[in-house]
Formats: C-alpha cells, sequence, structure tokens
C-alpha cells in the first residue's frame, strides 16, 4: 500500500489537471470514489484543474454532478479511474488521452491498464481505498463533509449498508471516522433507497414472476416487452436486483434485462463464487456480485445453465 500510495501521489504532485474517470453504468460506489477523490484533490491542491468526468445515473444525481471538460485539456494530464476492473468499461473513451494513467480498485485484477495500479480486493469498495489513501497522508484534517458525505454513500452502496460478507472491522471503522463529518447520513440513505413510485408496480411484477428451482437458483427476466408494459427504462428495472434476495433458500440469482442491443445480466449469490462463471461469458466482478452481457436468450440459458451447476 505504502509504495502504491506514495508513487500516485507523486503523480498527483507533478500534475497541473488531473482527470478522474470511472465505470459506465455507475453505482453508488463509481460515484463515491470517483467525486470523494476529486473534492478531496480540490481541498488539497487549489491551485490545480480536478475534473470528475463520465455519463450520469439519474438515480444517483442526488450524490453529485460531473464536469464537461474538451480533449485539449487532457494534452499533458493525469488520469485516475475509479472502481472499474476492465478499459472496456471505463466511462469516457478518451481517458487514454493523458499524459499517464492510474487505476484504483478493489475488483479482482483482471485488466491492469494502468501506468500505475492500486488494486485491493480486500476491499469493501474503492470508496474504502480513496479513504485509506487519505489516511495514509494525514489528511484527515484536510477533507471536510463534501468528501466525507460520498465515501460513506459509496461504501454504504457496495456493502449493501453493511450487510454484504465484503464488509470488514476496517470498513467499519473506515465509515466510524466518516461520520464524524457533519452531513446528514439518515437523510442521504434515506434518498439512496428512495424509488419512483411509478417503478413499483415493476417492483411486484419481479415478486411475482421469477423462477426459483429446488437448488436455490432464480431467475429474473425481465423482457422488451416487460419494460414497456411497466413504461420503465432498463437501467430503471436494474435497481431491482436485490428485491429477492431475502427468500429463503436462495443462493444464487441473475437478474436478465433486455436492453435491446443486448442482454444484461446482473447475477448475485450467497457466500457462492460467481465471477468465474462471469469471467467465462465476457463479464466479470466480485465473487459474489458480477455482471455480464449476452447477445440473446439462447446464450442467456447457456448462462444460467451453468450458474446452475455451481449449486
Amino acid at each position: 500500500m505504502t509504495k502504491e500510495f506514495n508513487q500516485i501521489m507523486s503523480e498527483i504532485n507533478e500534475a497541473e489537471t488531473v482527470i478522474i474517470h470511472r465505470h459506465v453504468r455507475p453505482d453508488p460506489d463509481a460515484y463515491g470514489s470517483q467525486l470523494g477523490l476529486k473534492h478531496y484533490l480540490t481541498l488539497k491542491f487549489p491551485e490545480k484543474n480536478i475534473f470528475a468526468v463520465g455519463e450520469s445515473e439519474p438515480s444517483l444525481d442526488f450524490i453529485g454532478t460531473f464536469d464537461e471538460i474538451t480533449d485539449e485539456q487532457y494534452k499533458d494530464a493525469l488520469v485516475i479511474v475509479c472502481d472499474t476492473a476492465n478499459s472496456p468499461r471505463i466511462s469516457d473513451e478518451r481517458f487514454n488521452k493523458g499524459r499517464s494513467l492510474i487505476k484504483i480498485d478493489h475488483h479482482p485484477a483482471v485488466d491492469q491498464y494502468g501506468d500505475i495500479n492500486y488494486v485491493n480486493a480486500q476491499a469493501s469498495s474503492t470508496s474504502e481505498i480513496i479513504f485509506d489513501f487519505i489516511a495514509h497522508f494525514n489528511d484527515t484534517t484536510v477533507i471536510d463533509a463534501s468528501v466525507a458525505r460520498v465515501l460513506y454513500l459509496g461504501i454504504v452502496g457496495d456493502t449493501g449498508r453493511f450487510l454484504f460478507n465484503n464488509t470488514t472491522p476496517h470498513t467499519m471503522e473506515v465509515a466510524s471516522q466518516l461520520l464524524k463529518y457533519p452531513f446528514n447520513h439518515n437523510e442521504e440513505l434515506n434518498q439512496m433507497g428512495e424509488k419512483d413510485p411509478k417503478l413499483l408496480p415493476f417492483q411486484g411484477y419481479v415478486l411475482q414472476n421469477f423462477e426459483l428451482d429446488e437448488n436455490g437458483f432464480c431467475k429474473i427476466i425481465i423482457t422488451q416487452d416487460v419494460l414497456k408494459q411497466f413504461n420503465i427504462a432498463a437501467n430503471e428495472a436494474s435497481l431491482f436486483v436485490n428485491a429477492i434476495a431475502d427468500i429463503q433458500g436462495l443462493k444464487i440469482w441473475v437478474f436478465a434485462v433486455d436492453e435491446g442491443t443486448e442482454i444484461r445480466c446482473r447475477i448475485r449469490s450467497k457466500g457462492i463464487v460467481i465471477n468465474d462463471i462471469a469471467s467465462e461469458f465476457g463479464g466479470g466482478g466480485h465473487p459474489n456480485a458480477s455482471g455480464v452481457s449476452v447477445a440473446n436468450w439462447n446464450e442467456f440459458n447457456s448462462l444460467a445453465e451453468a450458474l446452475n451447476n455451481k449449486l
């Protein structure tokens, strides 16, 4: 940790412009780690140009907003990518236009695309890593509530409100440190958990149309017709990936949404490694939370069969 953190800070010290990226289809940890790093560096280096870029996710825009910058601003810039395991998933393809590239992540190291790669797969989230980076340089007095708030939300998001098995004693220590800063965490968590009332009929559909077998494997299939029936977008449907997580006997589930050009499959499990199967089909992620896109429903059936064979 010490060596890589010092190398990263050395690169930051030398740069006049730092541009921070993260993955497509952002989640709270992508927002939290990216914006947390941006806010921290802005406070520590007010003379530098610090930007965070990428498409927004409307359900998470309360966490923060992103910058629009020109191609010219990448010239001689340091680019840092947060929370992104492989380069095809980086939001905004200009990430390779800077003078150097740094990867900071907590997913299993598959694609080490950076000139410097810091990966800690034992961390609950990349937001946790960003806090460790700040603490390494004794900068907890430099940061304020703007940093603490987004990092806390990132950690909460990737740990499922501290219910997932990636929650460690260190995770709780970091969370306790962040809660010392003046932001209303109850209000923020309520906002993160809120859903538009128009989506709740779709939740009812999910709860009435899951397919659970005797092994503990479950499929939820959302076709284009279902999206049209409930007048929701594919990204809105994905908010309900864990709607059936409390079912007794459930061990592995896959939530498949036909997005038109591809079928996006979000895979979850209770203590069973499933990212190896995701990798076989061109995806990846964490041992108990992964994702993959397939071209058609026949390929989805092959994925489902491979996951069921795990049981």
